[in-house]
């Protein structure tokens, strides 16, 4: 039987490697497919507890994930020797920045080492890390050409990027289209014949350089007017004007206008870290990508401002940031999930702590961060008690779940960067509004 006749019979053997926030909701809608899927990956902990039915990702359902082993459909390893039995291959390992903020592209190096004996004729490998144009083609197509196979002949090679938005409630990878391009043009039909199964709109492109340019174009459009709106809320401050009212009269525009709201920095594991991948990759082409560069000044600026605020605020009351008990509300990077990678509410807990405060978090979805080196436990309930007797609070994530009116009732000092608190109150000092609209 050819890959084609199996993939229509849900006969092919999937493999995804990396089994996170982008791998396992993948293997999961090709579970629902009606795909038998081997996950992959080096947690030991995560292969435990998929394989007890166990699920760790916010946006799927735990009954999908126990119903997916028990019905044989789902199954986990730590072992890459399990490639050579399967039929498709979608890589999704972590592909972060190190610390000179340039691509760290080590983990596809490591799945490549491990994968490139193991890879055989008739099998689809499909890269879904974010990563910088040029990559499927020069790090992954000589792995595996130098094992002798043909590319879209003998094996089918593409890139195609993940587009996981967490804690979207409409959006999901099934209903979300799908960018898909292949080293060759039979590479991305078949690519496109797999993906067809799992998803609504598969849209292909020209080449994986193509889908990985788009990828990275879709966060940096996005970094970019994340920065404007910082920049403009800074502007307002000054001014003496509330930018969250100027940035609702602006959306009322038709046409011309898309609606980007200040914040207390970017977090997550895209939005900072896929215009450097970009900007990394013109540097060794000799060219400065300077609206990339400026963004990403302005966006990393925005956890010192906020600390500026709390500064600020307990210099009213005559007291300093050391020794002060401050809060922090939410520290998740964005609303109603649990995930607090890259979060600007690291970056500020930080600059606090070493300012000398006395700090405490309360996040309903995440129980500890590491600070320095160190576990914070965060408190599990948010009460009067501990509400009164902080010198300044810091609202950083605007989970729903949160009381906000109870925080204003409650709070000295309170210091809003996302706009929860609609109504002006001496005690609260807020993002991107400027001392003089109080009397406006």
């Amino acid at each position: 039987m050819n890959l084609k006749n199996k993939i229509e019979n849900r006969d092919a053997q999937i493999g995804v490697i990396g089994l996170g926030y982008v791998g396992l909701p993948l293997a999961m809608e090709f579970v629902r497919a009606g795909f038998h899927v081997t996950g992959i990956d080096v947690d030991q902990e995560k292969v435990k507890k998929l394989n007890r039915g166990e699920n760790y990702i916010q946006d799927i359902k735990d009954e999908s994930v126990k119903n997916a082993v028990e019905m044989n459909q789902l199954s986990a390893t730590s072992d890459f020797s399990v490639i050579q039995n399967l039929d498709a291959i979608s890589i999704c390992v972590p592909t972060p920045l190190n610390k000179q903020k340039n691509p760290d592209i080590s983990f596809i190096n490591h799945v490549m080492e491990n994968i490139k004996d193991l890879i055989h004729h008739d099998m689809i490998v499909v890269l879904e890390s974010t990563t910088y144009p040029g990559t499927t083609r020069e790090l992954i197509l000589p792995e595996i050409e130098s094992k002798g196979l043909k590319v879209g002949q003998d094996f089918y090679l593409c890139f195609s990027p993940e587009r996981i938005d967490p804690g979207n409630e409409k959006y999901k990878t099934a209903n979300t289209p799908k960018i898909l391009g292949g080293i060759t043009p039979n590479c991305g039909e078949m690519g496109e014949f797999l993906y067809e199964t799992i998803v609504e709109q598969v849209v292909r492109v020209s080449s994986p350089e193509t889908a990985e340019m788009v990828k990275l174009l879709e966060n940096t459009f996005r970094a970019i007017n994340i920065g404007l709106a910082n920049e403009v809320a800074i502007m307002c401050e000054k001014l003496g004007i509330n930018v969250w009212e100027v940035i609702d009269a602006a959306a009322t525009k038709p046409f011309g206008f898309m609606k980007f709201t200040p914040g207390p920095g970017l977090g997550g594991h895209c939005i900072p870290i896929d215009p450097h991948y970009l900007s990394w990759k013109l540097k060794m082409l000799d060219y400065n990508a300077r609206f990339i560069e400026l963004a990403g000044e302005i966006n990393t600026s925005m956890p010192l401002h906020i600390v500026d605020l709390v500064r600020e605020g307990l210099n009213r009351k005559r007291k300093a940031i050391s020794g002060s008990q401050i809060l922090i509300i939410g520290v998740a990077y964005k609303k109603n999930v649990n995930d607090a990678r890259e979060s600007p509410a690291l970056d500020v807990l930080r600059l606090l702590e070493n300012d000398g405060a006395e700090l405490s978090f309360y996040d309903p979805y995440v129980p500890f961060v590491g600070l320095n080196g160190n576990r914070m436990m965060g408190m599990e309930t948010l009460s009067k008690e501990s509400l009164n007797n902080s010198d300044a609070i810091v609202i950083m994530t605007d989970h729903d779940q949160i009381d906000f009116q109870f925080v204003v009732e409650n709070g000295n000092l309170i210091i809003d960067s996302r706009n929860v608190i609609k109504m002006n109150h001496s005690h609260v000092i807020k993002l991107g509004v400027g001392k003089k609209s109080d009397s406006h």
